[in-house]
């Protein structure tokens, strides 16, 4: 029993060490999406944020901005395994929280 007792703590702790690398990362990368707007025939991109109840656009420029497309996609892809790191900690801490006499 102390056997599993300790492949479930260590596995909580890699969880744990997990989750925080992928939210200080998260914290890292910008939030929203690009929207292109074309105006008078030329294309102009623009950050959509919300920020508390509105949502801003910072002006990007004329040029596609690969790099934050790809920043914003490393983002959701992280969120996604966020999401899965969350529900294993939930099931170790179910398992934690079981006690047979």
């Amino acid at each position: 029993m102390n056997v599993l007792k300790g492949i479930l703590s260590e596995s909580k702790e890699y969880y744990l060490a997990t989750r925080k690398k992928i939210l200080e990362k998260i914290a890292s990368l910008p939030k929203g999406n690009i929207k292109e707007r074309v105006i008078a025939g030329k294309k102009y991109y623009y950050l959509q944020q919300r920020i508390g109840d509105k949502i801003a656009h910072k002006y990007l420029g004329k040029d596609k901005p690969e790099d934050i497309l790809r920043q914003i996609s490393e983002r959701k892809s992280l969120k996604a395994e966020l999401k899965k790191v969350e529900e294993s900690l939930k099931i170790l801490k179910r398992s934690e929280g079981r006690k047979r006499g």
